[in-house]
């Protein structure tokens, strides 16, 4: 019987001593942190060229801040690097234009960045035909 009280009073203490432990960091966050809720938060601005690392700024009441990012070397220029889409499959060459075309919906805007809900993108149709047996003869 005593034995199970001394397991319980040891888990008591063990709960206790982290709950402590979690009250610590939270407040460290809140000295080292800002207290403002209402970050606005501008593009990524690469540091050279129009892809790669570079930098945000962020203002809040009286408060700025500049975090890193990364603008993909391959995104969709038009759409900024900030708004993300989900796109369809591609649609059937139109033999008028010869492009194909595709439809891309919000999926998120990062940053609060101004997005458009949905986008359309075209690239130029394929000339090469593509032949669906490889490494095999005709028999």
């Amino acid at each position: 019987m005593q034995v199970r009280g001394l397991l319980l009073l040891l888990a008591l203490m063990l709960l206790a001593a982290t709950t402590e432990a979690g009250k610590n960091k939270k407040e460290k966050v809140k000295k080292d942190g800002s207290e403002c809720e209402d970050w606005r938060w501008g593009p990524c601005i690469p540091n050279s060229k129009d892809c790669g690392l570079g930098y945000r700024e962020g203002t809040c009441k009286d408060e700025s801040k500049k975090l890193k990012c990364k603008i993909p070397c391959n995104w969709k220029k038009r759409f900024g690097a900030d708004c993300k889409y989900k796109f369809e499959s591609w649609g059937a060459c139109s033999t008028q234009t010869g492009v194909k075309t595709r439809s891309g919906i919000l999926k998120k805007a990062l940053y609060n960045a101004q997005c458009e809900e949905v986008v359309y993108v075209t690239k130029p149709c394929s000339s090469k035909i593509k032949s669906k047996s490889k490494g095999q003869s005709p028999q």
